[in-house]
């Protein structure tokens, strides 16, 4: 009976093997198919523009909107570029969008540095008076904005663009920058202190190298912004000679409302595939820092 105990206990029961079946969960395919969905509502209507630069109205309309076009000729793009002026007005929305975004990112980081790393009476209004600017409509201030700027004698010039384009972005740059600055942890810039650091240098080569995620996520939403605004733009840039400093939005809906019906709708969508094509290729470029910068800021 002993020897006979003994062998059963010295038997090891093997484990039985895992089922790697996996379960299937139906809200999974779900997610999947609105996520499919939502692209294709997204890319679809962007394919068709690009698609339709290439056609001609009778194509268009006529004939088979969403079907290859004949020919690809880039006759629409140039005709686009040269004769409804989509050149210069690219070149405009550049230098105008490029400048604004630097003075955008360059105050709006130092106001953020400030407010998340200082203790200062005041701080948090300061904050909150930035953050109102959030939820304050863009046309609501579209009167008083034209009086300030034509006060200061800044109407139908890139320099009162510029500066309105930085108010307007400032808000969400120092919201959003302020978060992000709390995250980074205190132990380097207290050394940097010790070591003789002062402000300035504390700020751009220590504070701004750690948050260098943060700030290219900010600066692609303004760039994107601040490219596609509409509104603000036909208010500043009004008066004698304001068509030759116009950006790339005012032109592209002056291409629509000056001939009317007789519209040359490809060079409409030859237009809209220039201006759309800089920044896919941006976000294309920078979509891993854009990702990176999201999800430090958000996880403290």
């Amino acid at each position: 009976m002993t020897n006979l105990a003994v062998k059963q206990s010295a038997v090891v029961t093997k484990p039985k093997p895992a089922d790697r079946s996996r379960k299937i969960n139906p809200l999974n395919g779900v997610a999947h198919v609105s996520l499919f969905l939502w692209a294709l509502a997204t890319a679809g209507p962007l394919i068709w523009v690009v698609l339709a630069s290439f056609k001609n109205n009778t194509e268009i309309f006529l004939g088979k909107p969403f079907a290859l076009p004949e020919s690809f000729s880039f006759k629409t793009y140039a005709d686009a570029w040269s004769e409804a002026h989509i050149g210069q007005y690219f070149l405009n929305s550049v230098f105008v969008v490029a400048v604004s975004t630097a003075g955008t990112m360059l105050l709006g980081s130092m106001a953020a540095y400030v407010l998340a790393r200082y203790k200062f009476p005041g701080n948090r209004a300061i904050y909150y008076l930035f953050v109102s600017g959030l939820a304050f409509p863009t046309f609501m201030a579209l009167a008083p904005l034209f009086g300030i700027v034509q006060s200061l004698g800044l109407l139908n010039t890139f320099t009162g663009l510029i500066l309105v384009y930085i108010a307007y972005s400032l808000s969400f740059t120092v919201f959003f920058l302020v978060a992000f600055f709390k995250t980074l942890p205190h132990e380097i810039d207290e050394a940097a202190l010790v070591d003789g650091a002062g402000h300035l240098r504390r700020f751009f080569q220590i504070m701004m190298p750690m948050a260098k995620s943060g700030l290219i996520s900010i600066t692609i939403f303004n760039i994107v912004g601040q490219w596609n605004q509409y509104l603000l733009p036909v208010v500043i840039m009004q008066g004698a000679g304001a068509d030759s400093k116009w950006v790339l939005t005012q032109g592209i809906a002056n291409i629509s409302t000056s001939a009317g019906y007789h519209a040359e709708w490809s060079t409409l969508f030859a237009a809209l595939t220039l201006s759309i094509l800089p920044m896919i290729v941006v976000y294309a470029i920078f979509q891993r820092q854009i990702q990176a910068g999201l999800t430090a800021g958000a996880v403290k």
